[in-house]
């Protein structure tokens, strides 16, 4: 399973920025891997982004923002939601994985 993160390697935002670098900086400190896929600079990733986040997760203007995280084809979430699931030690299920024995999740 492949943990595809988008991200914008250029966004003026430093709210996105922050909210990027939490989420990368997470899923390095627990060890799992993962695949950054730009938005900025790709088209094709940015294309592919928008249109599997499911309606319902967009914001009104129709155009998720970064970071925005998916289990190969799978949508699991943006940051609320990861933050969400970092917040109740819920990762591992948030992104579709097995927990490692001895963590919290594993109990």
């Amino acid at each position: 399973m492949v943990i595809k993160v988008f991200l914008a390697s250029s966004s003026g935002s430093t709210a996105i920025k922050k909210k990027q670098q939490d989420v990368v900086g997470f899923l390095e400190a627990l060890k799992v891997e993962y695949t950054p896929l730009d938005i900025a600079c790709n088209e094709d990733n940015r294309m592919w982004m928008r249109e599997n986040v499911p309606s319902e997760k967009k914001p009104s203007n129709g155009i998720p923002l970064p970071p925005q995280i998916f289990n190969e084809e799978g949508y699991c979430g943006d940051y609320e939601t990861f933050f969400n699931a970092k917040e109740d030690n819920l990762v591992y299920s948030f992104l579709g994985l097995d927990p490692p024995p001895g963590s919290k999740e594993d109990e």
